[in-house]
């Protein structure tokens, strides 16, 4: 994925639908964005302390925003959070993305799912809410989420994520929730290819590729390639083997009635685990893949897929303290999570400063011109 120049806040957020009335509305709703963003990038992860923020940095912010009644109270931003149509704030995310970044052959996209655990309401019997995220690994990019609706899973949520998205010439990377047909097809008319993790919620196939893996000689089965890679780790006490195995060409063995789209592949990685206590352990994971056979870029894929663990989850619950979060009421939550993307994003690609993400939001809450630097001006 290739960098643009960035582009201002303004130019894609200025088109948003106000869900105020008229008569109440005393502060500019993009001037009501502009400040959340600058005050989260900066170190802010309420309501409180976007207010707080705010009349900080009031004469700053006065340079560049209209401000015709001050700064907001924390009551007025999150009234306004709360309301604000997340679809069209995801819209504008979407846009502004796809303004500074440009997917290019290969990139590998990893699709998970996380819970804002405190994002529950008791009150009104409302649950947690869960966000699907597509993360762009080699760039460390937010490429986009949606929200899994409360009465629905991950399933339902994916192809809606998949369907906003440009993913033309990348390789999908899901877990076995996504292990599905339909998703498979919709990733492929995407023009990308995939690698998802095979788990016995599709108990027909996971029979089919063990049996393969575990009984055949391959030596029988025609046409068949195989690649192979070892990895091998120690570090943390522990000694960490890992093997990785594609098999191509296997549409006849596999699917033989054309049911999953574009399947050439499957892949398997046999984990050996040696503890400083002598105790060892062994697991065995399947893979479904549209690759051509190439063991080394299996173990690449899969690597990088859990980077959307400790490089977008980990980071948005210990830096952002996304997790800790009790901000409930109607699209707040969801809207938030967005704005700390749209920051993380922008901390991310910030590469002047050689530090983490906190003391990134640190120094562009104490330096204005940092700040602007981050912000791409």
């Amino acid at each position: 994925m290739k960098l643009r120049p960035k582009t201002t806040i303004y130019e894609h957020f200025s088109d948003l639908k106000d869900p105020r009335v008229d008569r109440t509305k005393l502060h500019k709703l993009i001037d009501i964005i502009t400040i959340t963003i600058c005050a989260v990038i900066s170190g802010a992860d309420t309501w409180v302390d976007i207010e707080l923020y705010g009349k900080t940095k009031y004469k700053w912010l006065k340079k560049f925003l209209e401000l015709p009644n001050g700064i907001p109270s924390h009551d007025t931003i999150a009234r306004v959070f709360a309301k604000l149509e997340t679809e069209q704030l995801q819209q504008c995310f979407l846009k502004w993305v796809q303004s500074i970044s440009q997917v290019t052959f290969g990139e590998i996209v990893a699709i998970d799912g996380k819970t804002l655990r405190h994002s529950y309401d008791k009150s009104s019997d409302k649950a947690a809410i869960h966000m699907v995220s597509a993360w762009a690994t080699a760039n460390r990019l937010v490429l986009g989420q949606v929200k899994v609706d409360e009465k629905s899973n991950e399933i339902t949520a994916i192809p809606k994520l998949i369907k906003v998205l440009e993913l033309s010439g990348c390789i999908i990377t899901i877990d076995a929730m996504g292990c599905q047909k339909e998703i498979v097809k919709q990733i492929v008319a995407k023009e990308a290819d995939y690698l998802i993790t095979l788990k016995k919620n599709q108990a027909y196939l996971y029979e089919r590729v063990e049996k393969i893996v575990n009984t055949l000689p391959l030596s029988r089965l025609k046409n068949l390639t195989i690649s192979q890679y070892l990895q091998s780790e120690t570090g943390h006490n522990r000694e960490e083997h890992r093997y990785y195995q594609m098999l191509s060409n296997v549409k006849e063995a596999i699917d033989p009635n054309g049911e999953w789209e574009k399947l050439n592949s499957i892949g398997w990685v046999d984990y050996w685990r040696k503890e400083k206590d002598g105790k060892t352990s062994f697991e065995r994971r399947y893979y479904i893949s549209s690759l051509p056979n190439n063991a080394e870029l299996l173990a690449k894929a899969i690597r990088q897929h859990w980077c959307i663990e400790n490089q977008l989850h980990w980071v948005l619950d210990v830096q952002f303290l996304e997790d800790d979060s009790r901000i409930r009421k109607d699209n707040a939550p969801e809207n938030l999570a967005i704005i700390r993307q749209i920051a993380l994003n922008l901390l991310k690609q910030e590469s002047t400063e050689k530090t983490g993400i906190k003391t990134k939001r640190k120094k562009a809450g104490w330096d204005n011109d940092y700040l602007l630097k981050v912000l791409g001006f």
